[in-house]
């Protein structure tokens, strides 16, 4: 496969696994949750260290399999008549255990290097000597490093550049779709390029603007309890393409790990992917139009914080019409940053 990318340059040729007949009970995905994200940069703050990114070519194919699995040729390689299948000696894209197979290439070096791998979440890796620290942290093939020690982190890069095919991607400035600015005085979380891409894509370019993500007192209900209370006279019909409800959805939902003014809004509304109604993604829309308000809008991380933290709770008493239940929201702050919503 290598010489047939190399005829042409610039064109990379892979073999990817369908996966259809696999049979593999445990999945498995390397992904940090957001506070932990969050979290690490106020410590780089704290600690007033460095911050870097690395990506891994290839990531998924560097996995060793121990199982026997084999695979049909692709098309074109096979001779007229002939039934031979391959087996994998290495991890393909595709396979349902390739997450895991990396993930254990990964971890293995590390660990001989005397990192510690988090028990509360796996993609956290982390090194002490003495004062000093380095911490990683793994999304995939996107790696986060940041630590007080110039010497301890160019040590991890090699250790990493010599079992692995790295590119080095300097100073910490776009990771995931978040945006990061740094200054003397803190850390900006934003997700102004992924904004302005949704914006675009739902043909707000030239839309009026909406002060509020949802209009005062709005509640929202299913076409089941439209139904059972008889209010179907309301000509809220149901949606026919309901993907287009479904990645509006999933594309708001991402844009919350900046935007905690929207996260009530959005999830409100993902309760209704199923059957959503018009009415639904006409206030789906209506929060793309509030972000267009702003769409640099992010998250400020102070770089003076006190390891202190508090949090605020509040609910509305009864303000599900469907089920009577109360509405609950919180917020956590770790000295002056919001660090959970």
């Amino acid at each position: 496969m290598a010489l047939l990318g190399g005829l042409i340059p610039g064109l990379l040729v892979r073999v990817i696994g369908s996966g259809q007949d696999l049979i593999f009970k445990r999945l498995f995905l390397q992904s940090p949750s957001r506070l932990l994200f969050v979290l690490l940069l106020v410590l780089l703050l704290c600690m007033i260290g460095r911050s870097f990114q690395m990506d891994v070519y290839n990531a998924f194919i560097q996995g060793d399999l121990y199982e026997e699995v084999y695979m049909d040729l692709p098309e074109g390689f096979r001779k007229q008549g002939e039934h031979k299948v391959c087996r994998l000696l290495k991890s393909l894209y595709g396979l349902k255990q390739a997450s895991q197979k990396w993930n254990l290439k990964l971890t293995e070096p590390l660990l001989h290097g005397g990192y510690v791998q988090s028990k509360h979440d796996y993609s956290l890796f982390i090194k002490k000597q003495g004062d000093k620290i380095v911490v990683l942290l793994v999304y995939v093939d996107d790696l986060l490093i940041t630590g007080n020690d110039i010497e301890m982190i160019d040590e991890l890069k090699r250790v990493l550049h010599s079992g692995f095919k790295m590119k080095d991607l300097g100073r910490l400035k776009f990771f995931l779709g978040i945006e990061i600015a740094r200054s003397n005085r803190g850390i900006i979380l934003s997700q102004r390029k992924y904004a302005l891409e949704l914006i675009v894509d739902a043909g707000f370019g030239e839309a009026k603007l909406a002060s509020t993500p949802l209009e005062q007192n709005k509640r929202f209900t299913t076409a089941e309890y439209d139904d059972l209370v008889d209010l179907r006279g309301c000509n809220d019909e149901l949606m026919q393409d309901v993907s287009m409800y479904q990645r509006l959805m999933g594309r708001l939902l991402y844009l919350t790990n900046t935007w905690p003014d929207i996260s009530y809004a959005v999830q409100h509304l993902s309760q209704f992917m199923q059957k959503p109604k018009k009415s639904h993604y006409e206030v789906a829309l209506r929060i793309v139009r509030y972000i267009k308000k702003s769409p640099g809008q992010g998250i400020f991380l102070a770089a003076e914080n006190k390891a202190q933290l508090i949090a605020y709770c509040d609910s509305d008493w009864a303000a599900c019409p469907m089920t009577r239940r109360s509405i609950t929201g919180f917020c956590i702050k770790l000295g002056n940053s919001l660090v959970s919503w």
